[in-house]
């Protein structure tokens, strides 16, 4: 009573080989009506309920589309999931999460492979260096990067060096004379070409770099962009006894902490201080918070629909793009 049906008993008793109902679970239109009436019979007279292991064995196609990532929880991160969904609900793909963190994701992402679970592949913010590329031929699957880039594969990412620039360049535009930054505590490569850029606007725009307002919080988990990290570095601008006129932060969830800082320190935006984010995430509108969009939702989009070329056609030519970001204006860098 309680023996686990096998979609090889479906298939013997309607008579039909286990990639035809393979074919029929997957809704294929590869399949006559008289068919899928026998197979549908079988299926609700044994009470089978497919597994994704069992579709896995009766085809070749590609079933399951992992996404690594080293974080699910942040903002940034849904927003490109989101994209991802929304996506591939026009493919024949179950999708995995599977979360690296954000101390060592290559040790990680390495483990993952060695499990063998995926089919297909979009890594999210990681780094590829030589061991993970060593790692990613082995596979022999199809994989996008989002927001990281390496030669030898499809990638979209945004230009976080025209970010950073766009920031300075705004900030100095704006009237703002001392001018400062919230960056990570853990050294990404996307909060280093956003402080890269930041720092050569105000270079180009003759601004002094003042280093005592180029801060970083305490708190290293999802490599420091998180509302803590902005709510410490806030209190270091305190523990100095001064203040810039503005501030750029790594991303939107440091600007989160630093508007909470700074009310708690009876300051208001942007009366005393101006601040500035990354990102763009939903709840920046509502914060009336300047920022940076950086497409997060389309690019998640992109990634997943280039999953379903490359499946189809595997040797088609790699497509490398590189989004520039926009600049969104809203009250929290209007100077007063």
């Amino acid at each position: 009573m309680n023996k686990k049906v096998t979609i090889y008993e479906v298939a013997k008793i309607a008579g039909v080989a286990i990639s035809t109902v393979s074919r029929v679970l997957n809704d294929s239109p590869n399949v006559s009506e008289e068919t899928k009436k026998k197979v549908q019979k079988a299926i609700d007279e044994l009470n089978f309920r497919p597994q994704v292991s069992a579709r896995k064995l009766a085809s070749k196609e590609p079933q399951i589309l992992a996404v690594a990532v080293p974080s699910f929880t942040t903002p940034f991160f849904n927003e490109v999931l989101k994209g991802v969904k929304d996506e591939i609900r026009k493919m024949d793909l179950d999708i995995i999460l599977y979360n690296t963190g954000s101390k060592d994701p290559e040790e990680a992402v390495i483990n993952f492979f060695d499990r063998g679970t995926a089919d297909a592949l979009i890594l999210l913010s990681i780094d590829v260096s030589e061991t993970v590329h060593k790692h990613l031929q082995t596979t022999h699957v199809p994989i996008v990067l989002v927001n990281t880039a390496h030669p030898s594969y499809n990638y979209f990412m945004v230009n976080d060096y025209r970010g950073g620039y766009m920031a300075g360049e705004h900030l100095v535009k704006k009237g703002f004379e001392r001018i400062g930054m919230i960056s990570t505590p853990v050294e990404t490569k996307s909060s280093s070409e956003r402080e890269r850029g930041f720092k050569d606007a105000l270079r180009n725009f003759k601004m002094p770099i003042i280093n005592e307002y180029f801060v970083t919080g305490d708190t290293t988990k999802h490599a420091g962009y998180t509302e803590e990290s902005g709510f410490e570095a806030i209190y270091k601008f305190k523990e100095m006894g001064e203040f810039p006129d503005a501030v750029f932060c790594a991303n939107d969830t440091q600007a989160l902490g630093a508007y909470h800082a700074l009310s708690k320190l009876g300051m208001k935006v942007p009366d005393d201080i101006a601040i500035m984010g990354y990102d763009n995430i939903k709840l920046s509108r509502y914060l009336d918070l300047t920022t940076i969009d950086q497409h997060m939702h389309t690019i998640g989009a992109q990634a997943t629909a280039r999953l379903a070329e490359i499946i189809k056609n595997p040797d088609s030519p790699l497509v490398q793009e590189s989004h520039q970001p926009i600049l969104v204006e809203r009250g929290s860098t209007e100077k007063k």
